[in-house]
């Protein structure tokens, strides 16, 4: 009968994710690996294809009009973000020039930015999403959007992040659908 192996304990969540986000960003498989990799609690690679154009196509119209709307701060696709629960990547992320100087200078950041996206893929699951939205807001977003498959988009704010606002806050001009 085989030991059972422990993991070590962490003092730090933060630094773990970042050392352990920052091993896998240098691993040369997990570089060319097609899809997405993210990370669990316990350091553990999750790894998923992106499932079709109209999802690329939709973070793209995500980002292109938060550039358009909020030039003081950056946009930025496929953005990693240290969790409770291991290193989420959100679809699409706006920072302002701030809070990436608090949170930035790692492969994933130490924090989350003001906004955090998610694009609905057909793989994916309310509760995956309502969970990474969960985990944004805690690790510090003001705001979490969600897209839906047909470019609707909904705003959680963090003062009632269980209630979908009528219009983003730091972002009021946002549309409500992307094309």
């Amino acid at each position: 009968m085989s030991a059972l192996r422990m993991l070590p304990k962490t003092q730090n969540r933060t630094a773990f994710n970042l050392d352990r986000w920052d091993e896998l960003a240098s691993d040369d498989f997990v570089r060319n690996w097609p899809g997405r990799i993210e990370t669990d609690r316990f350091g553990r690679m999750v790894a998923s294809r992106y499932e079709n154009y109209g999802h690329g196509f939709r973070m793209a119209a995500v980002s292109w009009e938060i550039k358009r709307l909020l030039s003081k701060g950056s946009a930025s696709f496929a953005c990693p973000i240290s969790t409770t629960d291991g290193v989420k990547v959100a679809d699409v992320a706006w920072v302002s020039k701030k809070r990436l100087l608090k949170i930035g200078g790692r492969t994933a950041l130490s924090g989350a930015p003001e906004i955090c996206v998610e694009v609905i893929s057909p793989a994916n699951t309310r509760g995956e999403i309502e969970e990474k939205r969960r985990l944004y807001f805690e690790a510090g977003a003001k705001e979490v959007w969600i897209c839906d498959k047909k470019g609707k988009m909904i705003f959680f704010l963090k003062e009632a992040a269980e209630v979908a606002a009528k219009t983003s806050k730091l972002c009021p001009e946002m549309p409500k659908t992307v094309a």
